[in-house]
């Protein structure tokens, strides 16, 4: 059982998993675990699983979920394996040495809980790449709600943590979110895909509903029990 768990869910952008790679080796200490996440549909197929081949980063291939179904599927049937469940965008680089060891002894100091770094980005209001332990995902049965597809899981995790009043955040502890609304990547896509007008609506009223209704009750119900 390996302490850590990233999961990298991707889709048309399989250079991304080659720079992520880079930063992860200069920075990780560890026994973190990555492990890319994509699309049986993807054109870019065969140049993820050249990338992952050379890297030695494992690669789960499967159907097209979008990035809740696709992170729910892989959180779920890994968490009994591992200390820890971790979420990070093929877009995100950790840029502080020994990041994956910080945010595991947050997490050991919390027992049960959610545990978040500075991605230059949103800081501490959104936990954009986050790292759990793995009984919240198996109380749950889901990492992230799954009324969303995209949007909001980030606001989602950071009210499960203060619900329960386990929630950390390491602000020394960086792993940039390099996203193109600050001029850090390309759009492309998946970026117009997942925040198109539709989508970004669609998603924020799911969380909203979640948010205010009774599924975040009883969520939030089951997770204290755990502590």
């Amino acid at each position: 059982m390996s302490d850590l768990l990233v999961i990298v869910p991707s889709r048309g952008r399989p250079h991304n998993i080659a720079d992520l790679y880079v930063a992860w080796s200069e920075t990780t200490h560890r026994d973190a675990h990555p492990l890319v996440a994509v699309d049986d549909d993807d054109p870019s197929l065969p140049e993820y699983q050249r990338v992952c081949s050379l890297t030695g980063v494992e690669l789960e291939v499967g159907p097209r979920l979008r990035l809740t179904g696709t992170l729910n599927k892989v959180a779920s049937e890994r968490a009994p394996h591992h200390k820890a469940i971790a979420f990070m965008g093929d877009d995100h680089r950790p840029r502080t040495i020994g990041w994956d060891s910080h945010i595991m002894a947050a997490l050991d100091g919390l027992g049960t809980g959610i545990v978040y770094g500075n991605d230059l980005l949103q800081g501490e209001r959104m936990a954009t790449a986050v790292a759990m332990t793995s009984n919240i995902v198996s109380t749950l049965g889901y990492m992230a709600p799954p009324q969303m597809v995209h949007l909001c899981l980030d606001l989602c995790w950071v009210d499960w943590g203060k619900a329960i009043d386990r929630l950390a955040y390491l602000p020394d502890t960086v792993i940039e979110h390099m996203h193109p609304a600050v001029g850090k990547a390309q759009s492309d896509r998946g970026y117009e895909e997942a925040n198109s007008p539709e989508q970004t609506a669609a998603d924020h009223a799911a969380y909203q509903a979640y948010r205010h209704g009774p599924a975040f009750e009883a969520d939030v119900e089951k997770l204290r029990a755990l502590l």
